[in-house]
């Protein structure tokens, strides 16, 4: 599978940290170019996550270079409770600065809901519009929360936005799930759209490109699109997604950028498994070759761990999870070098 032998050469995203690469490799008969990862300068993981009833975000750092071992940050207490909007951010995505500000800059950004002051239905037909977005210069101190409204007035809610640096157009690409209603239906009591993936691009996460539609699979209900680069052409990815009609996560990869030929793992009916949502997929530091994804038992015990060497060819396992907390919920992963473990660590370590 193409995908399992991408992965023994191609880069971590953590060359926007910094590390040192080593050649180019060519696989002519794949029509890929990626480089070889070098691992020595990822040591650890940094999560960022809600916790169901309690929609703030949260900080759980790694235990060493182990990707399935976690401690809570800041006494088990959130890193960030927003101020804006409803109060309440579920979601967090931990955006890891691009061009000009790899290395320098990131953001997290979140879906606007506090599910405790409205309904399921409510929220889907007149809520949030918008994203939160915090700015930090270090990963550990945040600033400039604001409520940006992504959607126009037919958009029943935004939810889930993530976001990735794209090189070609030298901005982040930011998606995110919506359903619409008709003009005519201001107050959204008919029926809506099947939910789909938008998409815009930002600089500054302020100001917004005009949103398109990125994934439609009508009638077929999409949320939770967590998209993973396997190389630094923009060539390779793996994109994760919850199908919110049948209730399962599944895989697509592709070989010709965001926006070229998307094939389902395991063909039309390959799922990882059912009953889950909100997956958060990353990189082994250690392994050039495992994919680890994080799936949301919603009903149960929240995020759980899945691994895999070969996703293109849809064989996932369920990970060990002796070290991994608990009732942890729809968030993030990114890997990161000494200095900014050390820095979070000694921010936030309980």
């Amino acid at each position: 599978m193409f995908v399992r032998r991408v992965l023994h050469l191609a880069i971590s995203i953590g060359v926007c940290l910094n590390l040192s690469l080593a050649s180019p490799v060519d696989l002519n008969e794949l029509g890929l170019k990626v480089e070889r990862r070098a691992d020595t300068g990822l040591v650890g993981y940094l999560g960022a996550i809600f916790l169901g009833a309690d929609p703030y975000v949260y900080f759980y750092l790694s235990n060493g270079n182990d990707p399935l071992s976690f401690k809570a940050m800041n006494g088990g207490q959130p890193i960030l409770r927003p101020t804006k909007g409803t109060g309440g951010v579920r979601d967090p995505y931990l955006v890891q600065g691009g061009g000009a500000e790899a290395g320098k800059k990131w953001y997290i950004v979140g879906t606007d809901l506090d599910i405790g002051k409205t309904t399921w239905d409510a929220s889907q037909r007149t809520g949030s519009r918008g994203i939160l977005v915090w700015d930090s210069a270090d990963l550990i101190n945040y600033s400039g929360e604001r409520l940006v409204v992504v959607e126009d007035e037919t958009a029943g809610m935004v939810w889930a936005p993530e976001a990735i640096w794209d090189a070609s157009k030298n901005q982040y690409l930011v998606h995110w799930a919506s359903k619409f209603y008709s003009s005519s239906d201001a107050k959204h009591t008919g029926s809506a759209s099947n939910i789909q993936i938008r998409y815009a691009y930002t600089s500054d996460f302020k100001t917004f490109s005009t949103p398109q539609t990125y994934i439609n699979y009508s009638p077929t209900n999409i949320i939770d699109l967590d998209i993973l680069p396997l190389d630094t052409e923009g060539k390779s990815y793996l994109r994760f997604m919850k199908d919110e009609t049948a209730k399962t996560v599944f895989v697509e990869y592709s070989t010709t950028g965001l926006f070229g030929t998307w094939t389902r793992a395991g063909g039309n009916t390959g799922i990882i498994t059912s009953g889950v949502e909100g997956p958060a997929a990353y990189r082994d530091n250690g392994d050039d070759s495992k994919i680890h994804v994080l799936l949301d038992f919603y009903g149960g015990d929240g995020y759980r761990p899945y691994e895999s060497v070969d996703p293109d060819g849809n064989k996932w396992t369920a990970s060990g999870r002796s070290a991994f907390p608990t009732n942890l919920r729809h968030g993030s992963i990114l890997p990161i070098n000494q200095t900014l473990y050390d820095a979070v660590n000694k921010k936030w370590a309980s």
